[in-house]
């Protein structure tokens, strides 16, 4: 499956933690992110990890846009909801994306954290079935 992350500044060592955590079950899955996220997640875990480009440079306009041809399957997004920078990923953006289009979508620790084991007991699955239905 196919798994977006997006981390604004203030929430890198948050999602490198993660993904230091979460490495075994990452590792089985296509992860996508943000050009220096996904910098900082290859560098802490060794994984290989599809670059877009900095969210304030038009990745994360390419993010909404693997969002809106349904190749996302889970999303990521940290932010810090009392900074808005618009440095930063439009978080909002995304996450309204993900809901239009039935993305399962984290925007905190403890959502993650469900989501990524949830994913690894196969209880996001359907997304499978969804796409073999419409090929």
């Amino acid at each position: 499956m196919n798994l977006g992350i997006i981390a604004h500044n203030s929430k890198k060592v948050l999602i490198e933690d993660f993904c230091i955590a979460y490495k075994n079950i990452l590792a089985k899955h296509e992860v996508y992110a943000t050009g220096t996220t996904g910098r900082r997640i290859e560098e802490v875990t060794g994984l290989k990890v599809h670059k877009f480009l900095a969210g304030s440079l038009g990745g994360d306009q390419q993010f909404i846009q693997m969002v809106e041809r349904q190749d996302m399957d889970l999303a990521i997004l940290f932010y810090n909801p009392a900074m808005i920078d618009p440095k930063e990923p439009d978080i909002q953006n995304i996450a309204k994306r993900c809901d239009q289009y039935s993305i399962p979508v984290a925007t905190n620790i403890a959502t993650a954290e469900l989501l990524i084991l949830g994913l690894a007991r196969g209880d996001l699955d359907y997304r499978l079935n969804l796409k073999s239905s419409e090929d």
